[in-house]
Parts: structure tokens; sequence; C-alpha cells
């Protein structure tokens, strides 16, 4: 994910709401792990295109704190998929120097799965070219609070005083805060909603739906949703 000619109509960070899985594979008469495993291909797909592009950090709603209600053997088979993803494509991150990052409770994963990410992501530590960041047992609320939580703990023990809690503090307890928030946010699928996906961190965003659901999403759409951005005024709360 290396810029070859950084302009301001490129976005720095894309979040992307991987949807459309389940309808993909309802379609064609399968179960819904036959779509998480079609749309892998459209990660790798827009993990290249990232890098065509000069986009630097990549975020994926991969496992919300939400799915872990759904059945066990569909939970069961995405945290196989997550661990055959980066076993598969670990070659291609090291041959980028894209540094895999993680941010949610990842404490609440299979141990097979955490030790796998674990094992990437140390791996891949010291590259700084690209960033692919895994949403996994993730929600925007839930980062929030567990940010409160932080900071209250440092209230109590007497070392910060409630009138020095301000956004840039919040921010700074936030999962990953080196990380610039993202320009811009890409659902797939048709849905026009956050699903508690980054809820802070997309103050600023702009936001890009498509109807095209997510093993269908390939790098030609990821190109059309670059254009898109391109065209917008981003004012930040500035008059036009």
């Amino acid at each position: 994910m290396t810029a070859s000619a950084a302009t301001s109509d490129i976005p720095r960070h894309v979040a992307i709401i991987m949807d459309g899985n389940g309808r993909w594979a309802r379609k064609r008469g399968q179960p819904r792990i036959f779509g998480h495993r079609a749309g892998a291909e459209s990660l790798r797909a827009v993990l290249r295109a990232c890098r065509d592009h000069g986009v630097t950090y990549l975020t994926v709603y991969a496992f919300s704190t939400e799915n872990w209600v759904r059945p066990q053997d569909e939970v069961r088979g995405l945290m196989t998929l997550l661990r055959t993803f980066l076993k598969k494509d670990e070659h291609e991150l090291h041959e980028n120097q894209v540094r895999l990052r993680a941010i949610g409770r990842i404490d609440d994963l299979p141990q097979s799965a955490r030790a796998e990410l674990t094992r990437v992501m140390e791996a891949t530590r010291h590259y700084d070219k690209g960033h692919l960041i895994l949403a996994l047992s993730y929600g925007g609320r839930t980062e929030i609070t567990d940010a409160v939580r932080a900071i209250a703990r440092n209230v109590q023990a007497g070392d910060l005083e409630p009138d020095q809690i301000d956004e840039a503090l919040i921010a700074r307890h936030l999962y990953l805060p080196d990380v610039p928030d993202p320009d811009l946010m890409i659902r797939t699928s048709g849905e026009q909603r956050l699903s508690n996906f980054l809820l802070w961190e997309l103050s600023y965003a702009e936001l890009y739906f498509t109807d095209t659901l997510w093993p269908d999403f390939r790098e030609a759409h990821f190109a059309e949703a670059l254009t898109d951005y391109s065209r917008r005024c981003r004012r930040f709360g500035a008059p036009s």
C-alpha cells in the first residue's frame, strides 16, 4: 500500500464495512460461510488496490461484538477463515511491507485465532508502507467505553483532573491512537448505516455506499469510490 503519487484526492485512510456475504451466498443456495470465504478474495483485491492507489491505512470490519450471537457453526467458520487468511496471505504482507494490526476486544477470540493473529502482527510490526487493521470483536461504543474507563481510572488514581479531559485525551485512549481517522468509509450491499463501526473516528469521514455485495467488490469498485471521494469538498464544519 505504498503511495506512487500522494495527492489530496487520495484518502490516507479508508474504512470498509464488508457487508452482503450472507445474501451473496443465499442467492447461490449456499450457507453463509460460503459468502464469507468468497469475501476474503475481495479483501485481497482491495489490499492490492490500496497499494496501487496510495492508500496507507485500510481498516475493515471483520467481526463485531454483536456477531457473537450468530449461530455457533458460523462463528467457528469465521474464526477458521481468519486463521486461513492469516496463514495464506502473510507472505503478501511481507512482500508489500504492510503491517497487520487489530482493534477490538481481541481476548474474546478463540485461543487458536488469537495466537495466529498475534504471531502475524508481531512478524509485521516493523513495516510502515501500509497498515491493514482488522476490527475483531469490535464495537464503536465498546471502544469509547473502554477509553472512558481507562480515563476514569486515571482520575481515581489522582493522576488526572476531570477538567483536563478533552477530545484529544479521549482520542489518545482509543484502541490505536497513532492511526489517523478515516477519510473515507465504504459500505457495500446497499445498507446505509454505521452499525457501531468507528463511531468516534468517522465523525468527519466521507461516506460512500454501494449496492455491490462484498464478495463481488473488486479493484474497479474501489476505484469508483476513490473517484467519488475526489469530487467532494471536505470542509470539517467550515462554511462552504
